[in-house]
């Protein structure tokens, strides 16, 4: 998968992606909607915890990012 941004994440709606935060925080999910802003909506997401995945924190159903957060979003 290779273009600019805003195409990638086209690519990717309805995907799980991984999504890193400037806290460090990760967060994984099906990525529904986004923004010029890379403002991003998350549904069924789930936290990584240093155990591993096996060991994930479940989030809430829904999950709004603000763009300016966002490091990194790996589909």
């Amino acid at each position: 998968m290779s273009g600019r941004p805003l195409d990638v994440l086209e690519a990717s709606l309805g995907e799980r992606v991984t999504v890193r935060l400037k806290s460090g925080d990760e967060y994984v999910g099906e990525l529904a909607g986004y923004d010029q802003h890379m403002n991003l909506v998350l549904e069924d997401v789930t936290i990584p915890v240093e155990g591993g995945l096996d060991d994930e924190a479940p989030v809430e159903d829904t999950t709004i990012i603000r763009g300016d957060n966002v490091v990194s979003i790996t589909p």
